[in-house]
């Protein structure tokens, strides 16, 4: 990846469990489970389901209720090709 390109992501879609299929704006698809995520601070919230499938996108990442952001090069770097 172009270091100078800005990484955002373009779209996300619920797969099952914790886990998003997720666009990256370079044309890459990766797997993230953010199961390790849902006992860290806020990210407890996440552990709810319902909460959980109720993302959204902003101009650069998947959020939920303003609330949880990712970075997407964190997205990126963690995930597993689709």
């Amino acid at each position: 990846m172009d270091t100078n390109e800005l990484l955002t992501v373009t779209k996300a879609e619920y797969v099952g469990g914790y886990t998003l299929r997720i666009l990256f704006s370079n044309g890459k698809e990766k797997l993230f489970d953010f199961s390790g995520e849902l006992t860290k601070g806020i990210c407890r919230k996440l552990a709810d389901l319902d909460y959980f499938k109720n993302f959204t996108l902003d101009p650069f990442t998947i959020d939920w209720n303003d609330e949880i952001g990712f970075a997407p090069e964190y997205l990126y770097e963690n995930g597993v090709s689709a």
